[in-house]
């Protein structure tokens, strides 16, 4: 019994101190992740139910990446400028409306500009997002802070494309429809709950900083290079991880299913306890620790076989995971000031959409030419050059 009460209160105690906004943002985004519907299905759709063929369904995704690219850069600054919730409002508004539209293309080239208008305006809610959860948050409970989102977007993302499927068995077309209604009820949650003043651009005057540019922080410059590079890795797990599941493994799509819900359940049940634990730790070098074990849950695969191998090699890069990312964002929220903090963000999700377009090319041309244990091997040493990486450049960030 006793047993039982403390780890109630470790988890109460975990989840208090977040200001109410945090947790506005956080339903925000459930809500949203929930309703995503048709980016997990869209290569399943362009190929069968549009009829492309899968090298001109590709271009459409690598289309998607792009846009996101733009998306991140876009929203970044308009969070400065306008506000970081209100940008998070046309975001969702915008979405809601592309997405319905997105279904009833029946062209190749349409597609593709309607996949980028809808990439660029949907992908503009992540950095603005961020932005307002660092300007809501206190420095001290910040990484619990983007712990409390990330969970949100796990439960959602755990709902969303499970739902997806049950939608696409029965017609394609109310997966954008689904999507798109989602995005506004989404945006009428922080619309309703939110004050106005939450709405309102950070005054300089109140703060007495001025506005800085990421691109021109060297320290932030190589920051984002060991973040492009830890998510080139990490974005394996969704690209050449369960091929190689499948061809080496024998997981079916159950299998590989099983191994990213649990992932996900391992991140709502303990990221925000784990974090309240080390929050007080130098976040860089925590992140640096996180960043190894992503590596090495992927680059021990070659060295074992079987569920529970690759049962524990999947707590691995998921305590990486929790590990690594809400510090790294913190750390962000913290260089960037409250007048940068969109820049600052949009140059951060920048990073890891630029690794979105190149980490599937580079990863499945190593895999295809040179050998998966070649793959994993070197991610298990690139862990290695992040490790240094991060923990060298922590001095400059504290």
């Amino acid at each position: 019994m006793k047993v039982f009460r403390f780890i109630i209160d470790t988890y109460r105690v975990a989840f208090s101190g977040l200001p109410r906004l945090v947790w506005i943002l956080a339903a925000g985004g459930l809500v949203n992740r929930a309703g995503t519907m048709v980016l997990p299905f869209l290569s399943l759709y362009l190929t069968r139910d549009f009829g492309l063929s899968i090298e001109k369904a590709g271009i459409v995704l690598a289309v998607f990446g792009l846009g996101a690219m733009v998306g991140a850069t876009v929203g970044g600054r308009l969070s400065d400028w306008f506000g970081a919730i209100r940008t998070q409002l046309i975001s969702l508004g915008l979405s809601g409306v592309g997405f319905i539209l997105l279904g009833h293309l029946r062209t190749f080239p349409t597609m593709v500009v309607g996949v980028f208008i809808v990439s660029v305006v949907s992908e503009a809610f992540r950095p603005a997002m961020m932005a307002a959860v660092a300007l809501a948050s206190p420095p001290d409970v910040r990484p619990r802070a983007f712990a409390l989102i990330r969970l949100a977007v796990n439960l959602g993302m755990a709902v969303g494309p499970a739902a997806a499927g049950i939608l696409a068995s029965i017609s394609y077309g109310l997966l954008f429809v689904v999507d798109g209604v989602t995005c506004w009820v989404a945006g009428l949650v922080l619309f309703t709950a939110v004050s106005r003043e939450s709405l309102r651009p950070e005054e300089p005057a109140a703060s007495g900083e001025t506005v800085s540019s990421p691109w021109e922080d060297g320290p932030f410059l190589a920051l984002l290079f060991l973040v492009f590079i830890m998510a080139m890795a990490f974005l394996q797990v969704w690209v050449t991880y369960p091929i190689y599941l499948r061809e080496v493994y024998g997981f079916d799509e159950r299998g590989v299913g099983f191994l990213m819900a649990f992932n996900a359940l391992l991140i709502v049940l303990f990221e925000m306890v784990l974090l309240h634990m080390i929050e007080r730790y130098d976040h860089l070098k925590v992140a640096a620790i996180g960043a190894l074990l992503i590596c090495l849950g992927m680059g021990l695969l070659p060295f074992g076989n079987g569920v529970v191998f690759v049962v524990l090699l999947t707590c691995v890069w998921s305590l990486g995971e929790m590990l690594s990312l809400p510090m790294v964002n913190a750390v962000v929220a913290a260089r960037a000031g409250r007048q940068s903090a969109g820049r600052y963000m949009g140059a951060y999700s920048l990073a890891f959409a630029t690794a979105f377009v190149v980490s599937p090319l580079v990863g499945s041309w190593v895999y295809e030419n040179f050998g998966p244990s070649m793959l994993w091997y070197g991610i298990g040493s690139v862990g290695l050059l992040l490790l240094a990486g991060f923990r060298g450049l922590a001095p400059r960030f504290r």
